[in-house]
């Protein structure tokens, strides 16, 4: 399950003569060298212990193991993290199979741990979620929202494979633009890197980075998609596992297409809760007087759109499907995003004004689907989830899969439904139906679910715990809207900061009340 919403395509032939270009990779080494500088003194009033780990990963060359320091200096990218942080970058193998072989360069960011050196447990490695999401630049932005566990953790994060600047995805209309046009284009400006890009890799990636920063376990906070790299680490390496959450958790169990009528389901009863909310708390409420009203006006005014887009400022314009992703980054948001959302479908319903509707979902993530932004997370994104997945279904299957998810959403239906068609020309095998995340013999995992998660549907995390094996997946239920309750729940906040500070994992069943309750 990606973060990001279904992403429109096109039925583009597959050019198979275009798949491998061998020197891109040769190309793209030197992408991270650009945003660090090797002059930046040490910040610690105290004097620093650097942490040791005996325990390499097994198969890997000396040179990349034992041989390699990371040598973290000034970030210099981006501008956010130019104070108070470090960056540094991490030689992995291209190919795990051929360790020997060519490498490429994982970009690091680390906020050093306040505490005095004998509180410190370590690194706690982030994902934010994506795929395609930039961990270097997410560090600064979501620092806030971690920032209490700093006097116990360096704070980590990492660009993943194919995303900022980590080998970079190209998919655009040439090799330097960041766009996306099609499953061609990523093989002809990234074919040989599209191979080595799903989350397999990069779980393998995240043991050496454990080895490197010094930890015998790894501790890791993973968010949505996180969830499934989390996973894939624990199944990996299941001794090595530390203090791990994953919080939003994706569904093992279910494919790719399973996955888009689950959502799109959950998305529509997040609808249905606000325009049950907006009739009764909100005066004048554009949904009108319940679901059933809510979903008729919106497939008017989706109609509408379809016609004729409405201005939505800077330029652009809000269509149908843009209607439908903006909608759903609000209810992302649980209910803090209900007041601003009701108040921007009345000035469009009203004024034709699609700018607050626009505005308000760029600030949460992006309603313009058609802008990429820098780090290539779009191509990133499509990439890595086709390599995860080995589905490549017909056009009859897609047909049926399309109609089976425009029935299952009355309002977000037509949008999702456009998602079936996003790995079915990829130009390589992707890895399995479903992942394999079953961590026996693992150090408990805490798994946090939201029952009214309108991207990540609570019988995910669920099946996550049951997933990962008797005694290692430990289940936290929060009664809360949005996508992720951390750390907007306090309840939740409590438990997994208790958990990372101590390693006491909260009792099997425990429910945190909240906007639900």
């Amino acid at each position: 399950m990606s973060d990001t919403h279904p992403i429109r395509s096109r039925r583009p032939g597959l050019s198979a003569g275009a798949c491998i270009i061998a020197g891109v990779v040769l190309a793209a080494t030197g992408a991270v060298g650009a945003w660090l500088q090797h002059d930046a003194p040490g910040r610690s009033a105290e004097p620093r212990t650097e942490l040791t780990a005996n325990n390499p990963p097994a198969g890997l060359p000396t040179a990349l193991t034992t041989g390699q320091h990371l040598r973290w200096s000034r970030c210099t990218s981006p501008p956010t993290a130019r104070t108070g942080y470090d960056c540094a970058a991490m030689k992995v193998p291209l190919d795990y199979r051929k360790p020997d072989g060519r490498t490429i360069d994982v970009a690091l960011i680390r906020r050093k741990a306040t505490g005095p050196n004998a509180r410190r447990v370590g690194s706690l490695v982030l994902n934010f979620g994506g795929p395609g999401v930039s961990g270097v630049s997410g560090l600064p932005e979501h620092l806030n929202q971690y920032q209490p566990l700093l006097d116990r953790y360096d704070l980590v994060s990492f660009d993943p494979r194919g995303v900022g600047a980590t080998l970079p995805v190209r998919c655009g209309k040439t090799a330097d633009d960041t766009g996306y046009d099609g499953a061609d284009a990523c093989a002809e400006h990234s074919g040989a890197l599209l191979p080595y890009i799903g989350t397999s890799h990069t779980a393998r990636d995240l043991d050496l980075m454990r080895y490197l920063l010094g930890d015998e376990r790894l501790h890791y906070f993973g968010v949505s998609y996180g969830t499934a790299l989390g996973a894939a680490y624990a199944h990996l390496y299941p001794s090595h596992v530390g203090r791990l959450v994953l919080e939003a958790s994706v569904d093992p169990t279910e494919d790719l297409d399973e996955q888009q009528v689950s959502q799109v389901k959950a998305v529509q009863a997040a609808f249905d809760r606000f325009a049950a909310h907006c009739a009764a708390r909100i005066r004048h409420c554009p949904t009108g007087d319940g679901p059933e009203e809510a979903a008729r006006r919106m497939a008017r005014l989706a109609d509408r759109l379809e016609k004729k887009p409405a201005p939505a400022g800077g330029g652009r314009n809000l269509d149908a499907d843009d209607l439908a992703y903006a909608v759903s980054d609000h209810l992302d948001l649980g209910t803090d995003g209900w007041s601003p959302l009701a108040e921007a479908l009345t000035a469009l319903i009203e004024h034709n004004d699609g700018r607050p509707l626009s505005k308000e979902a760029d600030d949460i993530g992006s309603a313009d689907h058609a802008v990429t932004p820098r780090d290539s997370s779009r191509g990133a994104q499509i990439a890595i989830t086709c390599a995860d997945s080995s589905l490549r279904p017909g056009f009859e299957r897609l047909d049926r899969d399309e109609a089976r998810i425009k029935a299952a959403s009355p309002v977000f239906g037509a949008a999702w439904s456009i998602g079936v068609y996003l790995c079915y020309d990829w130009p390589f095998d992707g890895e399995r139906t479903t992942p394999q995340v079953n961590a026996d013999g693992a150090a408990p995992v805490l798994v946090v679910g939201g029952t009214g998660d309108p991207n990540t549907p609570y019988l995910g995390a669920r099946h996550m715990a049951l997933a990962l094996g008797d005694g290692v997946g430990v289940l936290l239920t929060a009664e809360e809207e949005g996508h992720g309750t951390y750390p907007q729940n306090r309840c939740v906040t409590e438990a997994v900061d208790r958990y990372l500070r101590t390693g006491r994992i909260p009792a099997p069943g425990t429910v945190c009340r909240g906007s639900m309750s």
